[in-house]
Parts: C-alpha cells; sequence; structure tokens
C-alpha cells in the first residue's frame, strides 16, 4: 500500500500518521525527517540541499524529489509507504508519479478558520514537549513535569497565517490534482482523533479487499 497523506497545518497528519504506520506495518516518510537525516550525514544529496538551504534559498524541487526516490529505494520501502510533507505542489507529484504509483491520497480536511483557533491556541511545554491548548489548559506549568508551558514562535498569529497561506497558494491545488485521478479520500479532520482515524481505516480497509 502506497499512500500519500494531506492536511493543513494543524490537520492532525502527524498523529494520523503513527496510528496508520501502526496499524498498517507500513513505513512513514516524513519529508522533514529524511531532509535532517540527509543534511546530518552529509550524503551527496544532502549537500546539494545544504547549499541552498545556507544561502536562505528553497530547495528545489528536483533536490527534493532526488531525497524523496533515495528513501523509496529503501528496504523498508518494499511492502508500502507513507508520504507525509510530500509532494508540496503540483510539480513534486508529478514527478512523484515517474518514481511509483500511488494507491490512495488521504486529505484531511478541516476548515481553515478554525484551524488558526487551533493552531494559535496550542502551547507545549518546554521541557517535556508535552502539548496543551488554552481551550482545555489555562496553567503555565506543565502537570506532567512541572515545566514553563510556553506558546511556540511558529504558533503566533502571523506565523501561522503565513504557513496557511503557502498551503493554500502550493499544496491545496493536489487535492484537485489527485481526484481526478480517482485515488483521492477525504476524511473529515474536525472530529476527534480517534473518529478520524475510524475514517481513514475505512479507506484503507476497502482499499485490501
Amino acid at each position: 500500500m502506497k499512500i500519500v497523506l494531506l492536511g493543513a497545518p494543524g490537520a492532525g497528519k502527524g498523529t494520523q500518521a503513527t496510528k496508520i504506520a501502526e496499524q498498517y506495518g507500513i513505513v512513514h516518510i516524513s519529508t522533514g525527517d529524511i531532509f535532517r537525516k540527509n543534511l546530518k550525514e552529509g550524503t551527496p544529496v544532502g549537500l546539494k540541499a545544504k547549499a541552498y538551504i545556507d544561502k536562505g534559498q528553497l530547495v528545489p524541487d528536483e533536490v527534493t524529489c532526488e531525497i524523496v526516490a533515495e528513501r523509496l529505494k529503501e528496504k523498508d520501502c518494499e511492502k508500502g509507504f507513507m508520504l507525509d510533507g510530500f509532494p508540496r505542489n503540483i510539480n513534486q507529484a508529478e514527478m512523484l508519479e515517474k518514481l511509483c504509483k500511488i494507491d490512495a491520497v488521504v486529505n484531511i480536511d478541516v476548515d481553515l478558520d478554525k484551524l488558526m483557533a487551533r493552531l494559535t491556541g496550542r502551547r507545549v511545554c518546554a521541557s517535556c514537549g508535552e502539548s496543551y491548548h488554552v481551550s482545555t489548559f489555562e496553567g503555565k506549568k506543565c502537570p506532567k513535569c512541572g515545566g514553563d508551558v510556553i506558546q511556540r514562535a511558529d504558533d503566533t498569529e502571523e506565523t501561522v497565517g503565513k504557513r496557511l497561506r503557502v498551503y493554500t497558494e502550493q499544496t491545496a491545488p493536489l487535492i484537485d490534482f489527485y481526484k481526478k485521478r480517482g485515488v483521492l479520500y477525504n476524511v473529515d479532520g474536525m472530529k476527534a482523533i480517534d473518529e478520524v482515524f475510524d475514517e481513514v481505516k475505512g479507506v484503507l480497509d476497502g482499499l485490501k479487499k
């Protein structure tokens, strides 16, 4: 099973990706993780990416695709995989089509207006990383470890607004791209985590039949 997971920032992709990987025994490929790994290990393609990053430039699609292509050749991808954070735009999606055939694109569909409140209200413990939300937690200290509960720099209204604009301009068009190919499945990302996963399971179990 070869899956692409789509969804706006804060839609809950990370949580669902972990559940999918555990349930179906497929490898979860986060492009952020493989980028960091290639940069850390100084691989040839990692050095290519670093040359752009060091100049403060965006890594070109060709280099991003090369990093993904190398990862898909690894043995743990033989039984299937789930891509999270790739493709990010139509150009990358067209490049991915040359690498493999995707069985399903699961889009965690959310109301972007409500996402702003969800993301800007998020708080994390500076010590243990536990997440909270101002709608259910108003304290300054983490109940789990006693650390300071803070708002991350990328959860401010200005930063969240930028992230959502980039998503709308670049990634949202992928929904139509995959819909035309008959592999898009929407699930309601505004539901509770377990309810969202039940919908995801309904999609993926249907593919296996």
